[in-house]
Parts: structure tokens; C-alpha cells; sequence
């Protein structure tokens, strides 16, 4: 601004018209402009500089150690549930089914009572069984008295020794009636236990094959209902014979090797929804 000022005062310099006066001062405020301009990118540049115009620090990095360890080999394999126990509730005795004692459904224990079948017939057959037993006690209750009674007259030979062993014979006879009489009315006993029918395990069980009023048969062994222990269940994979011979391959050559103990195989379930089983199971065998 100090240079536009004085040039006037040049005597040596010639006058200027108006107009070149007010372009002169215009390209003047144009060039200090761009002079200011330019000093204040260089003062920043200046102080984006490091201190002491030295190189900038070298960048942090991170440094990892690389160790060797094991690694489970990891397979997924479509599986299919199934009960670890399966029971099938037949009819042991013939007759009508009178009444069904369980919900449709609903978990049993084992020794329930499940269905009842008409057990008149079988009662009777006890009540018989048991009347032939305390005849046959009767029998041998007679008999062992007359082998007393007759032991110290052999002795005395006041009767016949044939005498005697007749009497020895019949007592005999009559104990071994009175053990198949017993064995009769056990049977007679077992056959009305099979008109009440328990479940043989516990489990869920499902709907009921028979109704009340049906004929259920044991010639024809009828299924009643199926019971279903799941818990715990089974799951059963399936893999292909060609991945099965490379894993045993790849053991037998010492690439992988069998864990044992906690490192063993574990089992993760994921349902078909994708969603993972809370419960994770163990690898029982192949087969």
C-alpha cells in the first residue's frame, strides 16, 4: 500500500488518467490477495510439520506368536431322533377290555396300571386252583397221621409191612398233588395279574389302539398302545462310507488322532429350525 502512495510523488513518472489509477489499485489488491492467501497456507503447512523437521514416527503395529496346538475336526451329519427304550403294550389274557386308566399322551411310570380286561374268568379259576390246594393239604395232612399211627405197629409187627408202605405211598402221593395244586393256582394267580395290564417301562405313551368293549386276545397278542422312553434319547447319524474310510485312513496314518477322556467326541444337536439343543450328548458307538 506504501508503493501506491508514493507514486505520485515521482517526478520522473508520468501522469496517470483515472482509469488506469483504478486498475492499477485493483491488481495490486489482487496480487496482496494472493499473497495473503499464500502466506497463510504456508504457515499451515508449516505447522502441520513435525518439530525439528524431522521423519514422522513409524507406524504402531501388532505382533501375534504362532504355536502349535490341536484342532477338533468338525462334522456336520443329518441325524434322526429316536427313544432310547420302545415298548410295546400287548394283552397277555383273553377278554373284553373294560377300562383304559391312562391319558392319551401322558408319561407313564413303569408298574402303571394301563388297561383292565374283564377278570371274571380268571377269578373264578383262582377260587378253584385254590380249593384244589386245601383238598391236596387235606390229603396230606390224613395221610402223614396214618404213616405215624402205623410206624410203631411195623415196628411191633402188629400190621403188615405191605400195610405200612402203602401208607408211606399214599402220603406220597398227596404231597405231590398238593405241590401241583399250588403250582395250579399260581398259574390261576398269574393269569388274573394279565387282566390288569401295567406298563412294562416308563415313558411317554401314545394314543390307545383298542377301545373299551373290544376283544383283545393272547393267542392273537393285541398291541394296546405303544409306550416310548426319551429320556435320554438317542440320535442316530448318518455318514457315508467314503468319509468314513478317510477319517480311519487319515487316523491309521497318524494325520488325525482318536481323543479320549474329556477331549473325547462330544455331540452338538441343532434343530431343523437352526436353533442349537441347550443339551449337548456324547458319541456312544458306530456301527
Amino acid at each position: 500500500m506504501s508503493a501506491l502512495r508514493d507514486a505520485p510523488s515521482d517526478s520522473s513518472s508520468s501522469p496517470l488518467s483515472p482509469r488506469m489509477t483504478r486498475s492499477a489499485v485493483s491488481c495490486a489488491a489482487a496480487v496482496l490477495a494472493s499473497a495473503l492467501l499464500l502466506a497463510a497456507c504456508g504457515a499451515k503447512n508449516d505447522a502441520a510439520a513435525p518439530a525439528g523437521g524431522g521423519a514422522p514416527p513409524p507406524p504402531e503395529v501388532g505382533v501375534v506368536t504362532v504355536t502349535p496346538g490341536s484342532i477338533g475336526l468338525v462334522n456336520e451329519l443329518p441325524g434322526r431322533l429316536e427313544a432310547s427304550r420302545v415298548a410295546q403294550v400287548r394283552a397277555r389274557s383273553t377278554g373284553i377290555l373294560q377300562k383304559r386308566l391312562f391319558t392319551e399322551g401322558s408319561d407313564v411310570k413303569a408298574g402303571q396300571a394301563l388297561f383292565q380286561i374283564d377278570d371274571a374268568p380268571y377269578r373264578a379259576a383262582m377260587e378253584s386252583a385254590q380249593a384244589s390246594v386245601a383238598q391236596a393239604e387235606a390229603t396230606v395232612a390224613q395221610t402223614s397221621d396214618l404213616v405215624k399211627r402205623y410206624k410203631p405197629l411195623v415196628e411191633l409187627n402188629a400190621i403188615s409191612r405191605l400195610d405200612y408202605d402203602n401208607a408211606v405211598t399214599a402220603q406220597k402221593t398227596a404231597q405231590a398233588n398238593l405241590a401241583a395244586a399250588k403250582a395250579g393256582a399260581t398259574t390261576a394267580r398269574i393269569n388274573l395279574g394279565f387282566a390288569a395290564v401295567t406298563a412294562p417301562i416308563s415313558g411317554r405313551i401314545g394314543r390307545a389302539l383298542v377301545t373299551e368293549g373290544a376283544l383283545v386276545s393272547q393267542t392273537e397278542s393285541t398291541q394296546l398302545a405303544v409306550i416310548q422312553q426319551i429320556d435320554p434319547m438317542y440320535v442316530n447319524f448318518t455318514q457315508s462310507a467314503s468319509d468314513t474310510m478317510r477319517l480311519r485312513q487319515a487316523m491309521d496314518s497318524g494325520l488325525l488322532k482318536r481323543a479320549s477322556g474329556a477331549d473325547a467326541a462330544s455331540v452338538s444337536i441343532v434343530l431343523e429350525d437352526g436353533t442349537p439343543y441347550p443339551s449337548k450328548g456324547r458319541l456312544l458307538f458306530t456301527d
